[in-house]
């Protein structure tokens, strides 16, 4: 390989031609690959091949080809009906078990994969032989595999659709792809078609012609597609994941399925992660580990933090709380063969004044508190409140989860309390205030004298009230303008905070034009 290689992309693609019938002779096993067997789907009111295994491509049948007519050459054909869902998940997890290569896993739908091997593929022992290493490894799991290596995406995808195993140097991708088909850069039965028509069957015929002829006849999409091809600039590929800020990993020749191991590698890899962010002052706000068993299946463990991680300890705590957790548990199979840690978010960690400050302190142990418990429970279930700038009772306070606004909630200014004065909000407010039962009430402003609740009846004996809350006009959806609040207490000591909803004078009024009576409701408990 060049220099001047080394500075440029390498992809390595992927083609997995066979994916809805490879998927479905896993699922039933060896014995179902001893019949011909194809993968129908509909298209324009008929059923056509969609994918077959060898036996029935050894018997004449090829994609696109009709139902029946593949059944009046082979009547003990086996079909199956195409599930476009199930094989986009196969191809998913074929991708997840990929990151074990290079983190940029790009999808080539529909059965199809770019992975970016940019500056990693000496850690595999060259291009070659982690070329062979992929597809020696699909293989294995029951899929047919078609793979290339080149400089520019288009030009790998291209050689997959005909050969497998092809490395194109940089700067070769014209020659490389010169002699091929002129289908094989999937442009479309159309301009397929139309270039054959125009005496162009080879990719190396095209590329002879002008540019601006082939631009005015076929579209400057197609235009950019063969320069593509022929490595005259590239496309960026889309990774499925972002590319994290920070990544460790572990390698194992012989894998590792004791709960101890796992600790220890995560613990290792822990330090080492720390130490890499340290040197550029940063913690880590977002932690994701990522184990990787021998059957290709991938499970992903993720924590995140309210302040960043500076410390290895910290990872390992919260790591060991996440698994601890699981509702799922963590199952090794027969062994995992590598392990990734990584830092998908981090930030710059600002030093503060913290031997003076008792209140930084006991800010640190509160916020390890709450990374404990959403490790364990979830981030979500964690929350805090904030007030809001509103009157409107049930609208006052917003729940937040607390590892992402400790700080604003530490901050916050709550409506100060008048010392020796009952509370004037209950300390229990429901999410959605419960109708009440009202016989009579003083009207036109005045409270019920008795009232009906849970099936219960509450004799009133002490009302504070009322106070008139007017609803906000801009989100009223319908809903009533005027509320007037009370805060009362029945004969047995309970004390309600009940409110109704409209006017006596007719506030609202039905469809048929006439008033409405308003409705009672309580809204909240007093202790």
């Amino acid at each position: 390989m060049s220099a001047s290689s080394v500075n440029r992309r390498r992809i390595l693609s992927l083609w997995l031609p066979r994916l809805p019938i490879d998927r479905i002779q896993r699922f039933l096993g060896s014995a179902a690959q001893d019949e011909p067997s194809i993968v129908v789907i509909k298209d324009a009111n008929a059923l056509v091949i969609h994918a077959l295994d060898d036996a029935a491509s050894r018997l004449g049948l090829h994609i696109g080809q009709p139902l029946a007519n593949a059944r009046a050459m082979c009547p003990d054909l086996r079909v199956f009906d195409a599930d476009v869902v199930a094989d986009a998940k196969t191809l998913g997890d074929i991708a997840d078990w990929c990151d074990r290569f290079t983190p940029l896993v790009a999808l080539d739908p529909p059965h199809g994969l770019f992975l970016d091997i940019t500056g990693c593929a000496h850690l595999f022992g060259g291009e070659a032989a982690l070329l062979q290493m992929l597809v020696r490894a699909l293989d294995r799991q029951g899929f047919v595999v078609s793979a290339a290596i080149a400089g520019t995406s288009v030009c790998a995808r291209t050689l997959t659709r005909q050969t497998t195993g092809a490395i194109v140097a940089d700067g070769g991708e014209a020659e490389a792809i010169s002699r091929l088909p002129v289908s094989a850069l999937g442009a479309g039965e159309a301009i397929t078609a139309g270039l054959r028509r125009a005496g162009l069957k080879s990719i190396g015929d095209v590329a002879s012609r002008a540019p601006g002829e082939i631009t005015a006849r076929f579209g400057a999409r197609f235009s950019t597609l063969l320069a593509h091809a022929l490595g005259q600039g590239d496309a960026p590929i889309n990774p499925r994941k972002p590319l994290p800020d920070y990544i460790v990993e572990k390698r194992f020749a012989e894998p590792i399925a004791t709960d101890t191991m796992i600790a220890m590698t995560l613990s290792r890899l822990a330090d080492t992660l720390i130490a890499s962010m340290e040197k550029q002052g940063k913690g880590a706000r977002r932690l994701e580990a990522t184990f990787f068993r021998t059957d290709g299946a991938v499970r992903a463990i993720m924590v995140e933090t309210g302040r960043p991680v500076t410390r290895s300890a910290v990872v390992d705590r919260l790591f060991r709380e996440r698994l601890d957790a699981l509702a799922d548990p963590l199952d090794p199979g027969f062994g995992f063969d590598m392990v990734r840690l990584s830092a998908s978010r981090t930030e710059i960690v600002v030093q503060e004044q913290r031997d003076l400050d008792a209140h930084v302190h006991d800010n640190d142990e509160l916020a390890a508190l709450i990374d404990r418990i959403a490790a364990r429970i979830g981030g979500k279930r964690v929350v805090v409140h904030l007030p809001e700038d509103t009157h409107i009772p049930e609208c006052a306070v917003l729940a937040a989860p607390a590892q992402h606004h400790l700080a604003v909630a530490m901050q916050a200014e709550w409506p100060a309390r008048t010392e020796s004065e009952p509370p004037l909000r209950p300390l229990r407010l429901f999410d959605k205030p419960e109708p009440i039962n009202v016989p009579f009430a003083t009207v036109p402003d005045g409270p019920p004298h008795q009232f009906t609740w849970r099936r219960a009846q509450h004799a009133v004996v002490r009302v504070e009230g009322p106070e008139r809350i007017a609803m906000e006009w801009w989100r009223q959806d319908g809903k009533q303008l005027t509320r007037d609040y009370f805060r009362i207490e029945d004969a047995e000591g309970l004390r309600f905070w009940i409110f109704r909803d409209g006017l006596y004078e007719g506030e609202c009024f039905d469809g048929d034009g006439k008033p409405v009576p308003p409705g009672w409701y309580v809204h909240g408990l007093f202790a």
